[in-house]
């Protein structure tokens, strides 16, 4: 099974790849801009678990999401330690259509993978 979540993985990556190319983002910029168009307002150590990006490169990542303007990094209003991070207006638009280009590509590659079970399933009974 973890073959198959890798691969679905990987066709998910490849089919962004062309999005991600137009607005300049790798895919790991872009799943921290995903985890931020869901839930706005992360401090950095719940988004790099988000975002399943090591906090070390986390850091790194957002720094370049900031400098571009995608993404906005404010100190926390409760607990002066902390930072907080979302989506800017124009990361907010970018993300929004990254969003449903990958929500299509799942759905195509949810159809191709549960025909590819189906099959393997049905090989296994007839054994």
């Amino acid at each position: 099974m973890l073959l198959v979540l890798k691969r679905i993985e990987r066709q998910l990556e490849l089919g962004l790849q062309p999005l991600l190319d137009e607005f300049g983002l790798t895919i790991e910029q872009w799943r921290i801009m995903a985890a931020l168009h869901e839930e706005p307002g992360q401090p950095m150590s719940m988004l790099a678990e988000s975002a399943v990006l090591p906090a070390a490169s986390l850091t790194r990542h957002v720094d370049k999401l900031v400098e571009r303007g995608l993404v906005l990094r404010r100190i926390h209003p409760d607990d002066k330690r902390r930072i907080v991070t979302a989506l800017s207006p124009v990361g907010g638009t970018v993300a929004d259509r990254l969003a449903s280009a990958q929500r299509e590509l799942e759905a195509e590659v949810a159809k191709y993978f549960q025909m590819e079970i189906h099959e393997r399933s049905s090989s296994a009974t007839r054994r």
